[in-house]
């Protein structure tokens, strides 16, 4: 393992105003209906001056023309008036991009924090400054769509990438403190930074710094380099035509002070043009007979064109380039993916992509090539040429055939490691082993062979190197949801491997931590064994999330590998913080490490109390104070969580986190609107999906678009209520999914009720993605718990999606009745509650095409349904252009208003609550006067990546 870049680049949600850590470390947006028609297809206008950017082609038939205008709103407690709402929202909706009420847009335009990098020997610290939200004129730049990539021609990178604006240093002393901030200057006026990465001796950094044009696009992107010591920095190259190549690999550390570096091919003319009468028709064609699945993948290449475009835009010459500027070219241009120099710096792994391409995937399985280079840059031999892998199977834990996982190992100069599986890469195909470790030297000698390492029955999950007598090997298996830890002797062939852990990867409370891992001289990471005085035993650290039925209690552990005795050597507040273990800060050097000279970096947080970094040292246990971020949203300070527990009628547990808004008293304020956000997953036991995950006591991170914002509007949030679709032994979960989904659904609004917090026909149910997917089945099936729904970029019809979606693996001719009933498209008749549609118009999430919006709210509109779709211009899955998320909590926050708070509908007959589990008694005992009402807001990062923890998927699609 290499120390790891600090990147800045779009991310599928927005980033919190928490601040980030990212240490050396490798854990780390024509025809008009009537105004009142209950049928709205919205897209905001774009600001951008057509004169800055060329315009992409837009859909223009059902627009409604939205300019920009301030909607600060009112109150949005539940007694807040509806008087004059419907002239203000016709008057709103003649403009372009909204603004949401104040009390929101304020939180959301609060400058965010910045992220912290620590130098390789712990003794400083960088404060990468961040930007708060990108205009829309950032997200309307030109892009290329090439086999899976998105590619701003301008810059030769990827498009939407986002930037640090400044950096700067604080030297860590001793005692924690910082000193006084060093600027990193001599940059370009509106430098934008990306790929920030330390040189192995902590005394230099390398970044890329692309700046504005005075057309509003943005110039190539140039690697720069700076003095830690003098803050100083200047560009790497003394010539001024040579720019960084960023669409793959971008530049690598080969030693401290020499880099090897991804450019643009100074032979390179301009772009290849398209032909406007092609030379044939597009043909694809299978007279083979192969058995060829994939997922809905998006931005495909299309055509030879394409291919020829990819190729222009993709290739790089290798320069090998000294600190001093001296630069000399390497190997030929090629579409280079990776760089990785082994731990000695004597060699570089380089891998390569090349022809021929696919049109039906993306270009992470083109045929890919794998050599080793010396660090001068000369070819020294290939390690595989791998063939294009269309056919992987969609089953989950099937993988490309050949050597794969490629690396070096972390504790040797040069010795290469990688996995070759025994299936095929078919998961479906019984066989034992299934995957075989090996390892060679960087040059072997004649003849000889690779060494095996380790034989797996399930599939490898990675290595944590240690030395020649310890490395922990992992595999698992995604049907059973067993994990397991291996214990091997790289070079002693007489110690037998042995299991250390075998456990369910859903069963958080068995997890028991991972190893931390200690910076070796060369820039690696590797097991960090500890030493006790006067003791002989050999003892590791694991840091773990400690998931309890009150919640995750974090943990350090010393554990004896030998007898595996552990004693808990540290443990986070129980009562009032959220302490975690963050990274080893004693492991400078290579002397052994004993645990009463141990120190790590510690992060501490509350409910109320934004997190904060400390230096926690041994023996003493004294923990010292880092940082001292200011609160991010002051006005939020005293907001009330509680994680609460109910059960489901089938008897499995299930949590949810309730946030309630500051000086609330159920007492004296009675029943709030509320809104339910949530994402289903998938599971093997009930046990495992009744388990609470996350802490009581976790800062609430509230993102550009997280339902918390509307706390400042009065609202109670449940957050991420388990929805568990559960599958026991070989029952498949999706089978029964919208009897589970509405199970869980109803016991979370029974629980919210029962409390006397939300106002019965005051709830509305939304999500992002899968969530969109569950806020549309839950209008479907469930229509009396909720007033409304809000869905962001989601996927509403499974036929769409043939080939599997999330942990489905089945395809539809496989379980065409699970494909349809899980469909809320096939279900639009059944939706008569409001439902607000919200679509990136370039989504380029695998199976949440835009398309599925379009269609989806066609059928709703076919059907009577009061429902309003807004496609968001250049915005893909989730929203980035501040213009995009601000309309976005603007719409949600006027379908709350009028759907939610001033619900009107009638109250709820005794024979639908019996149908919701709901009796009378409770809806009068709240003082109910309406019907359901529903409140959805769009999501965050955070809140997106709890409810993922709460699961056991990986896909978003």
């Amino acid at each position: 393992m290499r120390l790891h870049k600090v990147y800045q680049c779009a991310s599928l949600f927005h980033l919190p105003k928490q601040p980030f850590l990212l240490s050396s470390s490798p854990h780390f947006l024509s025809l008009k209906p009537p105004l009142r028609h209950p049928f709205q297809f919205i897209k905001p206008c774009s600001t951008t001056s057509p004169a800055a950017f060329p315009t992409k082609p837009m859909r223009s038939r059902n627009i409604v023309a939205v300019g920009a205008a301030e909607t600060d709103g009112g109150s949005n407690g539940a007694t807040h008036s509806s008087a004059g709402t419907a002239d203000r929202e016709d008057a709103s909706l003649e403009n372009g991009y909204c603004l949401p009420p104040p009390e929101i847009r304020d939180i959301v335009d609060a400058p965010p924090l910045p992220t912290l990098s620590f130098s390789p020997h712990r003794d400083k610290i960088l404060f990468l400054k961040r930007r708060s939200l990108p205009p829309l004129a950032d997200l309307a730049r030109p892009e290329e769509k090439l086999a899976g990539v998105r590619i701003d021609g301008k810059c030769n990178s990827r498009s939407r990438m986002s930037y640090y604006t400044g950096i700067g240093v604080h030297q860590l002393m001793n005692d924690g403190t910082l000193g006084p901030e060093k600027e990193i200057h001599n940059l370009p006026t509106g430098a934008k930074i990306n790929f920030i990465t330390w040189s192995s001796d902590g005394t230099h950094l390398a970044f890329s710094v692309r700046t504005d044009e005075e057309d509003g696009s943005s110039s190539m992107l140039r690697v720069w380099v700076a003095d830690i010591e003098t803050g100083k920095a200047r560009p790497l190259f003394q010539a001024t035509d040579i720019f960084l190549n960023a669409v793959f690999e971008n530049f690598v550390w080969v030693n401290n002070s020499t880099l090897l570096v991804c450019t643009i091919p100074l032979s390179r003319g301009d772009p290849p043009k398209k032909t406007l009468v092609p030379s044939g028709p597009k043909i694809q064609s299978n007279e083979q007979k192969e058995i060829i699945q994939s997922r809905t993948y998006q931005d495909l290449l299309k055509d030879e064109y394409d291919e020829d475009l990819f190729d222009y835009y993709a290739t790089s010459q290798l320069v090998l380039v000294s600190l001093d500027g001296s630069a000399k070219p390497v190997g030929l241009p090629a579409i280079y993916t990776s760089l990785d120099p082994s731990p000695d710096e004597n060699y570089i792994i380089v891998r390569s992509m090349h022809r021929p391409y696919s049109f039906n995937i993306p270009c992470g399985r083109f045929p890919q090539k794998v050599d080793i280079w010396t660090a001068d840059g000369n070819f020294l031999r290939e390690i595989c040429d791998l063939p294009l892998a269309e056919d992987i199977p969609i089953t989950h834990n099937s993988v490309r055939r050949g050597k794969r996982s490629i690396n070096w190992r972390a504790d040797k100069p040069s010795t290469l490691v990688w996995v070759e599986t025994q299936d095929g890469g078919d998961a479906k195909v019984e066989v034992s082993p299934r995957d075989i470790v090996y390892a060679e030297p960087a040059e072997p000698l004649e003849n000889e062979q690779p060494v095996v390492l380790h034989k797996l029955d399930f599939r490898y999950g990675g290595i944590s190197w240690c030395d020649d007598s310890l490395a922990l090997v992992y595999e698992s298996w995604y049907k059973t949801r067993r994990i397991r830890t291996w214990i091997i002797s790289p070079q002693s062939e007489s110690v037998s491997p042995r299991i250390l852990f075998d456990r369910s990867s859903e069963d958080v409370y068995s997890d028991p931590g991972s190893p931390m891992l200690r910076r070796t001289p060369t820039g690696t990471y590797v097991i960090a064994k500890i030493r006790k005085e006067g003791d002989e035993g050999t003892y590791l650290l694991l840091n773990g999330s400690g998931a309890t039925p009150q919640g995750n209690v974090p943990f350090l552990d010393l554990f004896d590998i030998n007898t595996g005795n552990k004693e808990r050597i540290w443990e986070s507040d129980k009562e009032k913080y959220y302490e975690t273990v963050v990274a080893l800060m004693s492991d400078q050097d290579e002397r052994e490490m004993y645990l009463h000279q141990l120190k790590v970096l510690t992060s501490k947080e509350s409910k109320t109390e934004n997190t904060q970094y400390y230096l926690f040292s041994w023996p003493e246990k004294k923990a010292c104070q880092v940082t001292n971020f200011p609160h991010p949203y002051p006005q939020l300070s005293s907001l009330k969580k509680e994680m609460i527990r109910y059960e489901r009628s089938d008897g499995v547990q299930l949590t949810a986190t309730l946030y309630l808004p500051p000086g609330y008293d159920p007492a004296r304020d009675g029943p709030l609107p509320c809104l339910m956000w949530s994402y289903p997953g998938e599971f093997k036991s009930k046990d495992a999906a009744g388990q609470v995950r996350g802490s009581p006591n976790e800062f609430a991170g509230i993102g550009s678009t997280s339902p918390l914002l509307w706390l400042a509007r009065r609202f109670a949030i449940l957050s991420g209520p388990t929805i568990p679709i559960i599958g026991e032994g070989n029952e498949e979960a999706n089978d029964r999914y919208v009897e589970q989904l509405v199970a869980s659904a109803e016991a979370a609004v029974k629980e919210v009720i029962r409390r006397g917090v939300a106002h019965p026909n005051k709830i509305a149910v939304g999500g992002h993605s899968y969530g969109a997917f569950m806020t549309a089945n839950l209008l479907a099936h469930a229509p009396n718990l909720f007033s409304c729904g809000i869905a962001r970029s989601g996927a509403y019809n499974r036929t769409l999606t043939p080939f599997g979606f999330q942990s489905e693996d089945r395809t539809l001719w496989e379980a065409v009745n699970t494909y349809v009933e899980m469909s809320p498209f096939i279900s639009a008749n059944k939706i008569k509650k409001p439902i607000l549609l919200i679509h990136g118009e370039e989504d380029n999430n695998p199976g949440t095409l835009t398309m599925q919006s379009d269609r989806f709210y066609n059928a709703l509109k076919g059907h009577g349904a009061l429902c309003r779709l807004v496609i968001l211009p250049f915005e893909s899955h989730g929203y980035a252009a501040r213009e995009s998320v601000m309309h976005v909590l603007w719409e949600t926050d006027r379908w709350l208003q009028k759907h939610c708070v001033d619900n009107s509908s009638d109250p709820i007959a005794p024979e639908e609550n019996a149908n919701t589990g709901i009796t009378d008694a409770e809806n009068k005992a709240v003082g109910v006067a309406g019907g359901v009402a529903e409140n959805q807001i769009p999501d965050d990062e955070i809140d997106n990546v709890q409810i993922m923890r709460r699961s056991s998927l990986c896909r978003y699609d």
